[in-house]
């Protein structure tokens, strides 16, 4: 390998975005925010080769075995404990390139222009970072939440990346950087405290940085501009059985033979989820409440439904509508439709106009026509926000 070569970092454990999963490898349109990253560079003509760094606990897994099958791929590392280390591994990995660019693996919409503007300002200067300027006034706290003074913000800029450099001086900077007691936040910083000189090239607005929830939200309708709505199916079924009451679309059914389930067994609202987490791209009900857990054992799904609700929400999602369809030979539900629509609705936070509801029988044919349980479709219609 030689030239240029991309180190797209994508080791870190995402303790500012929050969640189970690190923001480089959620979904946008079914491709990880890394592996766009990635594209990204080996698209771009200038670049001869790409290493991806991971964490070790990636090493070996489906993560690793993903990356290497992209396209131009040399290699993939394991990380360090800090997203410098992380970087250096990756420079090491460059032995035979002459420029290496870092770039993170958190900024999916890096475009070629941007790259080969970087490039050619590396292979120019020696080092070179993407930048935009302050448009806003900067003021610098006093550290007891007072402003201390108000700063120039002429020459102001906010670094992006991909960050490129000489590998020889980069390597040096990094390993420094390492050792050094003070972190430092950016490739740049660290040729800096090396005693490099670093050309500055305008960034891109465009090249977003995925970092909270509102970066992700904004990413999410940057991909879907053209897919405003989406549809998701959900279907559950239950058997009759235990002494738990009937509960369906969250309303109770005194009286009535109750389903058998680790929670309350509520077809109706465990289709309508799995419809709406469907819809949205996520992981079915079994994920978010694991019928093992016993958090969950006789938990009420009304609640259950909220919690989802505020995970589509978090998702930068919102609720067009709800078609539910009842499978059940009994009991006979015509009487309560009016307040199993206005309970699913509530469940939602959905006003009832936007939940339809019916049911049929089975005219006696099969396990749910012989009255042996009960059974529901969902479709959901959601909507990204605006």
């Amino acid at each position: 390998m030689s030239g240029a070569v991309a180190i797209v970092v994508a080791a870190g454990k995402s303790t500012r975005f929050g969640g189970t999963v690190p923001k480089q490898f959620l979904e946008l349109c079914g491709e990880s925010v890394a592996s766009r990253a990635v594209r990204a560079m080996t698209d771009c003509r200038g670049v001869d080769g790409v290493i991806v760094v991971v964490s070790r606990e990636e090493m070996g897994g489906p993560k690793d075995a993903a990356f290497r099958r992209l396209d131009r791929v040399s290699a993939v590392v394991a990380g360090g404990a800090t997203r410098t280390a992380s970087a250096l591994a990756g420079v090491e990995a460059a032995a035979d390139a002459d420029i290496v660019l870092v770039h993170d693996g958190a900024r999916p919409f890096v475009d070629a222009a941007l790259i080969s503007a970087v490039l050619d300002a590396t292979r120019r200067y020696g080092a070179a970072v993407p930048a935009l300027p302050a448009r806003d006034t900067v003021k610098r706290d006093d550290g007891g939440g007072f402003v201390a003074e108000t700063l120039d913000r002429e020459p102001l800029r906010f670094a992006q990346t991909p960050q490129g450099a000489r590998r020889d001086w980069m390597l040096e900077a990094l390993r420094l950087a390492v050792s050094a007691p003070a972190e430092v936040t950016d490739e740049a910083q660290a040729l800096e405290r090396a005693g490099r000189k670093v050309a500055l090239v305008p960034g891109d607005p465009g090249n977003l940085k995925i970092t909270t929830s509102e970066d992700w939200n904004a990413a999410l309708r940057r991909v879907d501009d053209d897919v405003s709505f989406r549809v998701g199916h959900g279907y559950d079924v239950h058997r009759f059985g235990g002494t738990r009451g009937l509960v369906l679309g969250g309303v109770l059914f005194p009286g009535e033979e109750g389903l058998l389930g680790h929670s309350d067994a509520d077809v109706v609202l465990h289709a309508a989820m799995d419809a709406l987490l469907g819809a949205a791209g996520l992981p079915d009900i079994g994920h978010y409440f694991p019928p093992g857990d016993a958090r969950f054992a006789g938990a009420d799904s009304s609640v259950l439904a909220r919690e989802v609700a505020g995970h589509l929400r978090d998702s930068g999602f919102r609720i067009a509508n709800l078609d539910l369809t009842l499978l059940a030979e009994r009991p006979t539900i015509g009487g309560r439709f009016g307040a199993m629509r206005e309970a699913i609705a509530a469940s939602f936070a959905i006003e009832p106009a936007r939940v339809g509801l019916k049911a049929t029988t089975l005219e006696a044919m099969g396990a749910l026509g012989r009255g042996e349980g009960i059974g529901c479709h969902a479709v959901a219609l959601i909507r990204r926000a605006k």
